[in-house]
């Protein structure tokens, strides 16, 4: 593959960039404006067998069109709804991800969120910081312990923050279909967020799930409920949310993620409604480090001419 192309479509951590460039030539996509980007195809996109993405940016129809030598897409991440699998399948080319790794740290960020929602914590480290402690006590919060959690998606991930919860309070969950799981299965998304304190999203981002959690759904949740999203941004529709927490239709939400990354609405930022963070539920030095080492495992079995170990089942 020496004489082979890499094509890099975003930033990625110091170790996998040096580990990439170790195997082949790579060419910074993102480094080049439009004009670039067409003049570079011209003259190299028949030598491009390979492209390093991360799940939020995936890789566009057309410049999958475009590469005609393709034969791997190599996700730094799980989510693969900005690949159009279908089609790179039919031409033959892997999609891999890196799945497993980052269960742990995206369940424990979960659970951290959820806590620090309730509990006001981001609101209290500035209370203190502000100097506004001297002033009087801090705002009570509410309490997490038995409370009623609800998951939407009981994937690897959605089972890793249910195993979590358990230990606080009751656990449902939403998804296709029942799993083999201690955990009562609610096939109604909108009871299960009637019956919910705590509806926490880990569903996979498809055309299934696009505001899933919309108007309706957040009206079942209702006043006194909290939405937890370490799912996708397009899971939610940003809008509904932002009206129910600007009219007390929910009592707040902790959003990993969203719709626009790294834009996020003003309504979502200056609400004291919402526990914000930037998209780090898998951001650990030991889990991106596994997640690198998984992209790169899939390259080298690439090379070697086998088929990458976590490459996504063709039909």
């Amino acid at each position: 593959m020496k004489d082979r192309i890499a094509l890099q479509l975003g930033p990625l951590s110091d170790y996998l960039e040096t580990e990439l460039a170790r195997r082949c030539p790579v060419t910074r996509w993102y480094d080049m404006d439009d004009a670039g980007r067409r003049d570079w195809l011209n003259d190299h996109a028949d030598a491009v067998d390979l492209v390093v993405t991360g799940g939020q940016t995936g890789c566009p129809d057309d410049l999958i069109a475009a590469l005609p030598s393709l034969r791997l897409i190599a996700i730094h991440g799980v989510g693969y709804d900005k690949v159009n699998v279908p089609m790179v399948h039919q031409r033959g080319i892997y999609v891999s991800t890196t799945p497993d790794v980052l269960t742990d740290d995206v369940a424990d960020l979960a659970v951290g969120l959820t806590i620090g929602l309730l509990r006001g914590l981001p609101r209290a480290d500035r209370f203190v910081r502000d100097g506004r402690w001297t002033g009087g006590g801090f705002p009570l919060g509410r309490r997490v312990s038995g409370r009623r959690f609800g998951i939407v998606g009981l994937g690897r991930i959605g089972r890793a923050i249910a195993d979590r919860l358990h230990g606080f309070g009751g656990v449902a969950y939403h998804g296709r279909t029942a799993k083999d799981a201690p955990y009562r299965f609610e096939p109604d998304l909108r009871a299960l967020a009637q019956t919910s304190d705590i509806l926490l999203l880990a569903c996979a981002a498809n055309a299934q799930t696009y505001h899933l959690i919309d108007a309706d759904i957040l009206g079942a949740l209702g006043p006194q409920g909290y939405l937890v999203n370490v799912a996708r941004g397009s899971v939610v529709d940003e809008t509904a949310l932002i009206a129910a927490l600007e009219h007390g239709g929910i009592a707040g939400a902790a959003l990993d993620v969203f719709a626009d990354e790294p834009s996020v609405p003003d309504a979502l930022i200056s609400s004291p409604l919402t526990h914000l963070t930037p998209h780090i539920a898998s951001a650990t030095i030991e889990t991106r480090m596994a997640m690198a080492d998984m992209v790169l495992a899939n390259i080298d079995a690439l090379i070697a001419g086998r088929q990458p170990p976590t490459a996504l089942a063709q039909p």
